[in-house]
């Protein structure tokens, strides 16, 4: 059997953006999170039959936030790629299924990290999920499909990713508000 190349996400292109999310060059990953430059990222609520969310705990290999949880399946948008597209590629490659309908995208937002990271364009999706999950063992260390409540317990106790706590706070708020 065939192994697979290694590929070093830390080399992996992405496009750099300005204020106003206009593309303004390209950089590899490590070069954009060591510089903290602006660039693109995908937000993904899987939710099963049920309505339940996959809610999963990072690897201790990633490059950000490494063994927190996360309610979200995503991340970086990579150069030439849309929004749209790599909502897509991250729900599978996260989730481990293909075939997955088109994520329905929510809203937009800039998202400032406080840790000194730099600041990412955001864009938050929907998807709904009846297929069986395989998470991708080199992004996902334990997943679960939660209820809300469960979910809603969870955030004060476990440590998550800022950005994808950021961006289901703002999930949430938009959901209070009916929009």
């Amino acid at each position: 059997m065939e192994s697979e190349p290694y590929e070093d996400p830390a080399e992996e292109l992405l496009d750099v953006v300005d204020a106003d999310d206009r593309v303004v060059g390209t950089a590899r990953r490590g070069e954009v999170y060591a510089q903290g430059l602006r660039h693109r990222c995908v937000f993904v609520r899987a939710r099963d039959a049920q309505g339940r969310t996959f809610v999963h705990r990072r690897t201790a290999t990633k490059l950000l936030h490494p063994s927190r949880y996360d309610p979200f399946v995503g991340g970086v948008v990579g150069a030439g790629e849309g929004y749209d597209a790599a909502a897509l590629r991250e729900a599978e490659e996260e989730l481990g299924v293909s075939g997955l309908p088109a994520p329905t995208p929510l809203f937009s937002f800039l998202y400032e990290d406080p840790d000194g990271h730099g600041s990412w364009w955001s864009r938050v999706y929907e998807v709904r999920c009846d297929l069986p999950v395989e998470p991708q063992v080199s992004e996902v260390a334990w997943h679960a499909f939660l209820t809300d409540e469960e979910l809603a317990a969870r955030l004060p106790e476990w440590p998550w990713v800022p950005d994808g706590l950021a961006a289901w706070e703002l999930l949430a708020e938009r959901e209070r508000e009916g929009r």
